[in-house]
């Protein structure tokens, strides 16, 4: 057994006080009111903004052609056959093998598909998918080069590219005599989702242990959070804003708390990522007015306009901003705040020693992490930026038109909140990490025991009582 060490032995060393943390009290009573008051204001906004449990009209392109949602069954690829267009069994249910004629190069692929289930589970439908083949005889737009044979076999623009073996969901709906009719909505993704989720939540939690299982649990909840209450709140007509902002609150303080435990660093870094979520709404507000953005260049908030009239589009970008900006701001004050405390440590405690080195890691921080923003929103709309560059437009036009002003909206609200947010979770972190008035020999630790090895006690430090 470990034998106490004695306060007047020269031989023991001193790797962190003994007992709770010694924290300033004006700085405690800041800190847990500011958490208090946080708290109770999500609260009272989530009670507020709560939504209701009225039903909502479905969106036409989700109807069905009886006004109701989509029918959706599942079936399987069993067969493939090139032949001739406008087979009579298509979409249509039977029993054995379709009445399909194989022609070498044919226009179409008939794909016989078994219904895996619905009413006519067992049975099989035809999906027919055009080719380019189809098209063979039509001139090809001016400057590109002649399709080959294997381009020409490959489905048109919009058409499934299906293989014998493919999972696939069939959308069904009455024909003209009162039968059912397939035909192709989506492939079936159920099995291969499932198992990226098994691997993703295997690696996190291999490299993290328990705190990349906390993690994975907070994902879980910030999920639920946002089917259960943003969408469902701004549906109802509440403020987009003021629901994205309630909403990211609470997802920041189960989050930060569950995935790093409650202690002084993870405190620091929940004010600091607060205090620039706000600062990230405004500066999203600001952004979205000076740079007249209005929304309608996006197919996706053309619709829902037209669904709801009574969403305001402005408030549905401003949101968008908001809620997008969550993750980066939590990773870079997370950051931040623990290597204050790891410097606090190394250095006795000396305010501003801690404070200049912290800033010198976290310029670091800002430059690798404004990368991964912006590169991020690039690639997320590469498909626009390649049609942009053999439009014949100059790069200035470019660069202003509302699809390319959205996405540098994005970058610079977040690159200024990421940027901002070191300096105000360093500072906060500072004044939770050191003690006022000492001259680097007395400090706050994150730690309230005594061991010999620091990692020991990690994970389980509580704000003082």
């Amino acid at each position: 057994m470990r034998r106490p060490p004695r306060p007047d032995d020269p031989h023991q060393h001193h790797h962190h006080q003994l007992g709770p943390v010694d924290l300033h009290p004006s700085v405690a009573k800041v800190v847990i009111g500011l958490l208090v008051a946080s708290a109770v204001a999500v609260v009272l906004g989530l009670v507020l903004l709560w939504p209701g449990d009225r039903d909502h009209d479905i969106p036409v392109n989700f109807q069905s052609v009886g006004g109701g949602s989509i029918q959706l069954e599942s079936g399987q690829v069993v067969a493939q056959a090139t032949a001739a267009c406008l087979n009579k069994q298509a979409g249509q249910v039977f029993a054995g093998d379709p009445a399909v004629e194989s022609v070498k190069d044919g226009p179409c692929i008939q794909n016989t598909v078994q219904l895996t289930s619905g009413p006519n589970e067992g049975a099989n439908t035809l999906i027919e998918v055009a080719t380019h083949r189809v098209e063979a005889g039509i001139e090809q737009d001016s400057g590109s080069d002649e399709l080959t044979p294997e381009q020409l076999a490959q489905p048109l623009p919009g058409q499934p590219d299906l293989k014998v073996g493919d999972n696939i969901k069939l959308s069904r709906s009455a024909g003209v005599d009162g039968a059912d009719t397939y035909s192709f909505f989506d492939y079936g993704r159920s099995t291969s989702i499932i198992i990226w989720a098994l691997v993703f939540v295997f690696a996190i939690v291999l490299v993290a242990a328990w705190r990349g299982l906390r993690s994975v649990i907070g994902l879980v909840f910030a999920f639920a959070m946002l089917f259960g209450f943003t969408l469902p709140a701004m549906l109802d007509g509440q403020s987009p804003v003021a629901v994205a902002i309630v909403s990211s609150a609470a997802i920041l303080f189960v989050v930060i708390y569950l995935a790093h435990g409650v202690s002084l660093r993870t405190s620091a870094a929940l004010l600091g990522t607060l205090a620039s979520l706000m600062l990230a709404g405004f500066l999203s507000w600001l952004a979205i007015e000076t740079m007249h953005i209005t929304g309608f260049s996006q197919e996706q908030t053309t619709n829902l306009q037209l669904y709801n009239n009574t969403i305001s589009l402005n408030g549905i970008l401003l949101a968008g901003f908001i809620i997008g900006v969550l993750g980066v701001l939590n990773d870079v004050t997370i950051t931040q705040a623990s290597a204050v405390f790891e410097l606090s440590a190394a250095d006795g405690g000396n305010r501003r020693q801690t404070f200049t080195a912290a800033m010198r890691v976290g310029r670091d921080h800002i430059a690798s992490t404004v990368y991964t923003l912006v590169f991020a929103y690039a690639g997320s709309t590469l498909p626009l930026l390649l049609l942009f560059s053999v439009s014949g437009q100059t790069f200035g036009t470019l660069m202003t038109t509302e699809l390319v002003a959205i996405e540098l909206a994005r970058s610079f609200v977040g690159g200024i909140a990421i940027a901002l947010s070191v300096p105000l979770t360093t500072a906060v972190a500072v004044m939770l990490s050191t003690k006022p008035g000492m001259d680097g020999n007395a400090k706050v630790t994150d730690d309230p025991v005594v061991v010999d090895e620091p990692d020991q006690a990690r994970g389980r430090h509580w704000l003082p009582e």
